[in-house]
């Protein structure tokens, strides 16, 4: 979803995927409950069209219940699929919506990864539910907008469906496996969601091939090719021993289509291996990025992470 991670980096092991708007819409002033009318598409998994917003905006979060479902109710930390159609306050046409995709929009509540007025406004809400976002400037893209469908200052107007909410565990869990190779790294087994240890080994040769071992071995089911997985990961660079990325350390999760990832070390390491379970990953260059440097990771890196394979979607 290119607008809504538009105020983010774009994740380092993703490839980067757009999304476009069409030309659908309404010219309609039509309000309802101080928000912009649903004026086709009015139930629960229909793509909508908008009426334009009339007279002034609101100047704080707007949460219109369209219709309330009978799910869980989502809370931080939760990851939510999601449909959604978004307009400016005063357009007519939408600037990107994901009901013509035919796939729903992963989100974790509160992890920072979408707008704020998307954070605030789905936690609470029942899975299910059709809302109606109305998100002032400060709480979207703000005086920077994002051109060029996005003016700075704009208000944005969604119509979000909520279609599975599933709680993420803090941290794997499940049957400690021994490390007894001295000439692999070591990963701390801490289960309470926090800073997971990834030790280097000193004056010991790199794998020349992909080591994918169970450190915290769990009891969910395999992972498959074709899923998308929730995890949390300490990713290191084995030649200087440095940290690239550490989610346990931020509290954060990623999502990750598997079809989409850049590398065919982190793909091929995950694949089989059981849900709920922490795995040592040592990822050879040419399963990594090869001789391409990579933000702070160096070209010709073999990559060491410890991954919690927290859910799969």
């Amino acid at each position: 979803m290119r607008r809504l991670a538009g105020l983010l980096v774009v994740p380092l092991l993703l490839l980067s995927t757009a999304a476009c708007g069409d030309d659908s819409g309404s010219d309609s002033a039509q309000m309802k409950n101080g928000a912009p009318a649903i004026t086709e598409g009015a139930k629960f998994g229909e793509k909508p069209a908008l009426a334009k917003g009339k007279g002034g905006p609101p100047k704080e979060l707007k949460v219109v219940t369209i219709s309330e479902g009978d799910g869980p109710v989502l809370k931080k930390g939760d990851l939510a699929q999601v449909n959604y159609y978004g307009q400016v306050w005063d357009g007519t046409k939408p600037f990107d919506e994901s009901f013509s995709k035919k796939k729903p929009f992963d989100v974790t509540l509160g992890a920072g990864k979408v707008i704020k007025g998307w954070d605030q406004g789905l936690e609470g809400q029942k899975v299910g539910s059709r809302i109606e976002l109305v998100i002032p400037p400060e709480l979207g893209y703000g005086e920077g907008g994002s051109p060029p469908d996005i003016k700075g200052n704009a208000t944005l107007v969604f119509v979000v469906d909520i279609v599975k909410g599933v709680v993420i565990p803090a941290s794997a869990t499940g049957k400690e496996v021994a490390q007894d190779d001295k000439d692999l790294p070591k990963v701390g087994t801490g289960t309470d969601g926090k800073d997971v240890p990834v030790t280097v080994p000193k004056d010991v040769a790199e794998p020349a091939k992909l080591v994918s071992n169970y450190v915290i071995e769990g009891d969910g089911p395999v992972v498959k090719d074709t899923d998308t997985v929730v995890v949390k990961f300490h990713g290191k660079t084995w030649k200087d021993d440095k940290t690239f990325e550490d989610m346990y350390a931020k509290g954060l999760t990623d999502t990750w289509p598997l079809e989409q990832l850049q590398l065919k070390g982190l793909k091929d390491g995950m694949v089989g291996k059981k849900v709920g379970s922490r795995i040592l990953l040592v990822i050879p260059p040419d399963m990594g990025f090869g001789d391409k440097a990579q933000g702070t990771i160096p070209a010709n890196s073999t990559l060491v992470f410890s991954l919690d394979i927290l859910a799969v979607m």
